[in-house]
């Protein structure tokens, strides 16, 4: 039988297996199991765990395991749930809209994969880039606040907003928002949420780039609406064709990364910024600007552009951004900013969501940015990213030249490569967990059919460039046993 690394496929495995015993009697030995389905001993010990925690069998220490015994009267026949269907669907004048909710696109990249296995697919910094001796400083000043343990403005701390609010201006800042302007949520998802349920109703068209961020598409349908894809080239979202689709559509938000776009990476050109707002002014259309990756910026990344929101004085921009990519997935705190009517409309459904950020974590936030180890911290993740990106990019050419790369980012922490025509892209990420690299697949990235099979390769959740090399030799084993014939290639990998 093929290898299963995953405990989850071996726990799957037994649970079938196991009909075919009586109640009480033995389970075949775990060495018998390791040698059966030519797994490690831990993951027989986990599924069998797993099982034992289902009730399915009983593990009895140094006797083995044994099918559990029925216990308590048969389980009724299921209930028709079916009229669930309707009641969960958003109710328009044109009848009810389907509210899909499907979180496969996020989990993929918060799904801790198996021991040993080579993190590509990984959404945040590495254990050894994040800041954690920052981290725990700032979160013990903040417990020794007057006050910390007491219920926060529902918008946030005033000192953290007005800190968002010169992040968003930045220098000078005449045209940027104040920090009136902006409401502090849990992170950049929770502002995501929020700005969407504000602009949008079920139903209603939302203009989303194309390839575009998987956890923003399942926003959107999670509250009925429709995500309509608007292509990006090299030079991000393309005006005319914003245009055509708000014409077709009369969309009244579109949501965009000109700044090192997830998943290709690309910046929004300097001549297609302003337009890209005018436009959206001229139809009276929102524009969400997230700004995730602004503080994941390479060492040679150079100027960056400023936000859209640094000069929108009609408002049009509603800007999101966050600390949690550039710190620790816990520090889940991140900021809203929007000018006009939108504003007390977002501050509402923020406010019913969530009341409030917990103290605590804004007075950390606060300290943490406000410390000395904030710009240091800083420095430090654009000098170890550029090399790991580079270092990906160089072995999946050398090992992998079929998986053809898009021009490699100066900021973020991934790179985008296509596939060659006719790969099964289930094959090929399944392919790559056997092989002990999860990767990313491209398919939750487009709302529309997508033109080509693509892979979100991240080097940020990598140990550093040994771990990558080692990961590439593992992908490019992968390669040969998924991609279309002869379509492999590439120089031979040291084991």
């Amino acid at each position: 039988m093929a290898e299963r690394s995953s405990v989850a496929d071996l726990a799957k495995t037994l649970r079938e297996e196991v009909d075919r015993y009586s109640p009480g009697e033995r389970l075949p030995s775990s060495r018998a199991l390791v040698e059966r389905y030519r797994v490690s001993p831990v993951t027989v010990s986990r599924a069998l765990a797993q099982l034992a925690a289902e009730g399915v069998v009983v593990t009895r220490p140094g006797a083995g395991a044994y099918r559990a015994e029925p216990s308590g009267p048969a389980k009724p026949a299921p209930g028709d749930t079916s009229w669930q269907e309707v009641a969960l669907s958003a109710q328009t004048a044109a009848g009810p809209v389907p509210r899909s909710v499907d979180a496969s696109g996020v989990l993929v990249t918060l799904a801790e994969p198996p021991p040993g296995v080579i993190e590509f697919n990984g959404g945040y910094l590495h254990p050894s880039l994040q800041p954690e001796r920052a981290l725990a400083a700032a979160l013990a000043r903040a417990g020794r606040r007057p006050g910390a343990w007491n219920r926060p403005p529902t918008d946030g701390l005033f000192e953290l907003r007005a800190w968002f609010a010169r992040q968003i201006a930045g220098p000078g800042g005449e045209g940027g928002p104040t920090g009136a302007d902006v409401l502090i949520t849990a992170g950049g998802q929770s502002a995501l949420t929020t700005a969407l349920r504000a602009l949008a109703p079920p139903g209603a068209p939302v203009l989303v780039e194309s390839p575009t961020y998987p956890g923003m598409l399942a926003v959107a349908r999670a509250a009925g609406q429709r995500p309509v894809p608007v292509p990006v080239d090299a030079d991000g979202l393309r005006p005319e064709l914003l245009a055509a689709a708000l014409r077709a559509t009369g969309a009244r938000v579109l949501v965009c990364q000109p700044l090192f776009q997830n998943p290709t990476g690309a910046v929004l050109a300097r001549e297609r910024r302003r337009e890209v707002v005018r436009i959206a002014r001229e139809a009276g259309a929102f524009v969400v600007e997230d700004d995730f990756a602004r503080s994941l910026a390479h060492e040679d990344a150079g100027a960056l552009p400023p936000p859209l929101a640094a000069d929108d004085p009609d408002g049009v921009v509603v800007h999101l951004r966050s600390l949690t990519k550039i710190t620790s997935p816990s520090l889940r705190v991140g900021a809203l900013a929007a000018r006009g009517p939108v504003l007390e409309r977002l501050r509402a459904i923020h406010v019913v969501d969530q009341f409030f950020v917990p103290r605590p974590l804004q007075e950390a936030a606060l300290e943490l940015v406000g410390s000395p180890a904030w710009p240091r911290h800083l420095r430090a993740v654009a000098a170890a990213l550029r090399p790991r990106r580079d270092h990906l990019a160089a072995e999946l050419r050398r090992q992998v030249p079929a998986l053809v790369q898009a021009a490699a980012p100066r900021g973020g922490f991934h790179l985008w490569v296509r596939a060659p025509e006719g790969t099964d892209e289930a094959a090929l990420t399944g392919a790559a967990l056997r092989a002990g690299v999860a990767v990313t697949p491209g398919r939750p990235y487009f709302c529309a059919e997508p033109p080509a099979v693509h892979l979100r390769l991240g080097f940020a959740a990598t140990a550093g460039t040994a771990e990558i090399t080692e990961g590439v030799r593992r992908l490019r084993t992968a390669c040969a046993q998924a991609l279309p014939h002869g379509a492999g290639g590439g120089e031979p990998a040291p084991a």
